[in-house]
């Protein structure tokens, strides 16, 4: 008597979606007995992978199969899909494992193309995987040009969205399909607002924080990322540097495989709801710029030359850096691309230290800082701030309300309990019970939070505070010495162009708001001037 051939059936469609709506699996099982009852093959094992491509071997059920099969000895003698593209959608792919299998002893079978073991049938196969593999590429590409189609339009694609939004059914339908966009989710949003303003302005007892600053205060009083787990460098990273937060949803940045960045050409926009002011995203922008030390070196944060890292030359755009001569005596800002290559380089200027650093912090002091000029400057940033506090106030309301009609239905289900509409055992009401609870704590929660931002928001600005602002700041950018505070100048000009005839002082107006709110408020001594301490690290070695 013979063995009956022992079979492993590998049942797969590509999506979720399929796995779910589809008949495709049930199908393929109903053929594979009939085949396999047809041949008095005996199953032995079932691989069922649901909603997983077959251009890779990424699949764990299919990985549990081959380890299956190429143990000693294997666990089965015929491994059977439906067709070969099934097994896999990769020609070169397909092929290893094919060879893998057949030098464990275990064939693999197709019931729609079947084949033999001699050459011939093995150059078919190879063929079919090669339509298979071109078919799989056809189909992504026009997949994808649906796709970016879709978000040109303003629609959602399905992908997880960006904390801070939530999926919603647009009105629009098309076939059968019910269109998606993104609107704001009022309670995560909040969060996403105290991050930007932790990287802004701090939490009321520093300046600006660093990412890991945020993650850790973050974590330190109770908020969570979306799934509950704690926050952690990268996610504080994407919040900060994602344009969805301005409106811009950018789709189909990168290969889904290798993760590596496309061409700007192949990147869509999609509009979405803002969460965040434009200009607020770019001082956000500027400030981690600032910190990178791949951008700027941390003695050009910390050194003790006024204009160093913030000061360049007009005609090529390379930095203006301190040279020296007789032996030191004099200092010069000289343009680095001349200093090293001469005038067939550049022919920008080299200027006197002194004299470029007292032009600067003369005309910061005479011109920047006089009451009218800094009224003039700022109501429009002014403007702005009284309308984001107003929607942060409208904001309140929402969250206060969606804590309400939250509180409204627990008591409402409490009731129920106790007339004995509802079993308390029912682990559904239990569940129900507990999500309340949870939207209406967090509702609260974000609430009173956007209260304590309104309140760190500073003081109502007045003439009147500009006028005692502009006289301290005069004041306190000079040194005891005569000289200048570096950081203070630096609170007023970000950058500073040297051309052959004239100097260009060029500065944020949301920093100087900010470092007028700073210098405005009661609790707070100094201007709020951005600083650096360098650090590395903790054990002294850079191989951990």
């Amino acid at each position: 008597m013979t063995m009956p051939v022992r079979a492993a059936l590998y049942l797969r469609v590509s999506t979720g979606r399929q796995a779910e709506n589809d008949l495709s699996i049930p199908d393929q099982r109903r053929q594979a007995k009939a085949y396999c009852a047809s041949r008095r093959w005996e199953i032995v094992a079932d691989y069922v992978e649901p909603g997983l491509s077959a251009t890779d071997d990424r699949r764990p059920e299919f990985q549990r199969m081959i380890d299956a099969a190429t143990t000693k000895p294997p666990a089965f003698d015929v491994i059977l899909v439906h067709s070969f593209s099934r097994f896999f959608r990769d020609q070169f792919q397909l092929e290893f494992y094919v060879r893998r299998l057949a030098k464990a002893g275990v064939r693999l079978v197709s019931i729609t193309q079947e084949l033999g073991d001699d050459p011939m049938s093995n150059m078919i196969r190879q063929i079919m995987a090669l339509f298979d593999e071109y078919q799989s590429k056809e189909n992504a590409k026009h997949t994808l040009r649906a796709m970016k189609e879709n978000a040109r339009q303003g629609f959602w694609n399905g992908a997880l969205p960006p904390i801070g939004y939530r999926i919603v059914e647009a009105s629009e339908q098309r076939g059968h399909r019910t269109k998606k966009t993104l609107e704001i989710d009022p309670v995560q949003a909040e969060t996403v607002r105290l991050i930007f303003r932790l990287a802004r302005e701090g939490n009321g007892s520093s300046g600006p924080m660093g990412i890991k600053s945020i993650a850790t205060h973050l974590n330190a009083v109770g908020i969570r990322t979306r799934d509950g787990g704690k926050w952690g460098l990268d996610a504080v990273h994407k919040v900060l540097t994602r344009t969805t937060y301005i409106g811009r949803h950018r789709f189909n940045t990168k290969f889904w495989k290798t993760r590596e960045r496309k061409a700007e050409t192949e990147i869509v926009e999609m509009a979405v709801p803002a969460i965040v002011d434009k200009d607020e995203f770019e001082v956000v922008q500027m400030l981690l710029k600032s910190r990178s030390p791949a951008m700027t070196a941390p003695r050009i944060v910390s050194g003790p030359t006024l204009l160093t890292g913030i000061c360049f030359c007009a005609a090529c755009g390379g930095a203006m850096t301190l040279r020296t001569g007789n032996s030191g005596r004099y200092r010069y800002y000289t343009c680095c691309t001349k200093a090293r290559q001469g005038e067939t380089g550049c022919p920008g200027r080299t200027v006197p230290m002194e004299k470029l650093d007292n032009l600067v912090a003369e005309y910061i002091e005479q011109r920047l800082l006089q009451p009218k000029r800094l009224e003039q400057l700022l109501s429009h940033v002014l403007d702005r701030r009284t309308e984001r506090a107003e929607r942060r106030k409208s904001h309140i309301a929402d969250l206060r309300k969606r804590a309400a009609e939250a509180d409204a239905k627990l008591k409402r289900l409490y009731d129920a309990i106790e007339n004995g509409v509802a079993d308390l055992s029912d682990p559904m009401l239990k569940d129900r019970i507990a999500e309340l609870k949870a939207t209406r704590d967090q509702a609260r929660l974000d609430a009173e939070r956007a209260e304590e931002a309104i309140d760190r928001g500073g003081p109502t600005i007045t003439p009147q505070t500009l006028k005692t602002f502009a006289r301290t700041a005069r004041k306190r950018i000079r040194t005891d010495g005569g000289g200048y505070r570096r950081d203070h100048l630096r609170a007023f000009a970000q950058r500073v162009e040297v051309d052959q005839k004239e100097l260009r002082i060029m500065g944020s107006k949301s920093v100087l708001l900010r470092t007028l709110v700073a210098a405005s408020s009661v609790k707070t001594t100094g201007f709020g001037v951005p600083s650096s301490v360098p650090k590395w690290r903790t054990r002294h070695d850079s191989n951990v």
